[in-house]
């Protein structure tokens, strides 16, 4: 069986848009055109790939399981071009944790990772999928454990956290803050504690007994909501701008000082020239700016490597490149 890269194209476009006439838009062919390639490949395979009724456009069971694959099909058809041609594919980069900027970092190595282009954002557990589909080559945001088998990951940024307080908090006119000392606060959360893990083990680990949660529509309403019970306070990491928010204070934590942890993270065995580029450029960055400094007498991390002397992490030394690094 011969697969038609046009047909597992039009299938590809068909079910990351669910609807035909945009897919057929995208791929710069007619409606009918795009039908007859799907009709075509779904003869080949001799199953239904899609769901056709009144209510939209679905993938079936069959047309589920086809499409991780087919997706990497396109990219070694696409590799293979290239390496004929010599264009290259821009990287695709996506990220998650948006509410905590992470672009911030990315921007510091644009211009020297090569060319990329950046998805709209999602959670953690869709970048795994997009990246075990084939959507995305490489993303970035904080990875913890579980990490499901085929994804690489490597550490590149561990940044100190602030506290937030209103201008009513007991604590606001302190210069800086202990981590125990927010105990008994409220803990002010952009969703549910069980989906964000930095600040669920934060809150386990200093006693954190109250906690409420907010719905996450952006950074300056998020921030609003502090000023509505002088108990709440948030974490932001020490770099992310403030919105225009009245009353909001920043305030530092020491002893130990929370650090938020900005991984890369990619599919096992990705061939893109440019992840190389990129994970280069971080690690250049790293060196240059300090980013992977981390003390256990002074730093707190909610899942430290072995070890209890003062240390900087794997990828801000010069060396190979896309070297796997504990994930805090």
């Amino acid at each position: 069986m011969d697969l038609d890269v046009a047909q597992v194209r039009a299938f590809v476009r068909t079910a990351e848009e669910l609807h035909f006439g945009r897919a057929a838009a995208t791929l710069g062919i007619s409606q009918q055109a795009l039908s007859k390639r799907i009709a075509r490949l779904e003869s080949l395979l001799r199953t239904p790939l899609f769901l056709r009724d009144g209510r939209g456009v679905s993938l079936t069971g069959a047309g589920q399981r086809f499409l991780r694959p087919a997706r990497r099909t396109l990219e070694a058809a696409d590799a293979a071009v290239a390496s004929v041609t010599r264009e290259e594919r821009p990287l695709r980069v996506d990220v998650w944790g948006h509410l905590y900027a992470p672009t911030r970092t990315l921007a510091q190595v644009a211009g020297r990772a090569g060319t990329w282009v950046l998805g709209h954002g999602r959670d953690l557990p869709s970048v795994t999928d997009a990246l075990l589909d084939g959507g995305v080559d490489v993303a970035f945001g904080r990875v913890h454990p579980p990490l499901r088998a085929g994804l690489t990951h490597r550490l590149v940024r561990l940044e100190p956290v602030d506290a937030v307080l209103g201008a009513d908090h007991p604590l606001a006119s302190e210069p800086s803050l202990r981590p125990d000392q927010l105990s008994s606060g409220v803990l002010w959360a952009p969703g549910p504690l069980d989906r964000l893990d930095f600040l669920h083990r934060f809150a386990d680990r200093f006693g954190v007994r109250a906690r409420t949660a907010s719905v996450n529509l952006g950074l300056a309403h998020f921030l609003a909501g502090i000023a509505e019970d002088p108990r709440r306070f948030a974490l932001l990491p020490a770099d992310v701008p403030l919105p225009e928010v009245p009353g909001l204070r920043s305030v530092p934590l020491v002893d130990p000082t929370p650090l938020y942890a900005w991984s890369l993270l990619w599919r096992t065995g990705d061939g893109h020239p440019g992840l190389d580029r990129l994970t280069m450029a971080c690690a250049a960055e790293a060196r240059r700016s300090r980013w992977l400094e981390y003390d256990p007498a002074r730093d707190w991390l909610p899942e430290p490597p072995p070890g209890s002397t003062a240390q900087v992490y794997p990828g801000s030394t010069p060396g190979g490149t896309r070297a796997d690094a504990p994930a805090p």
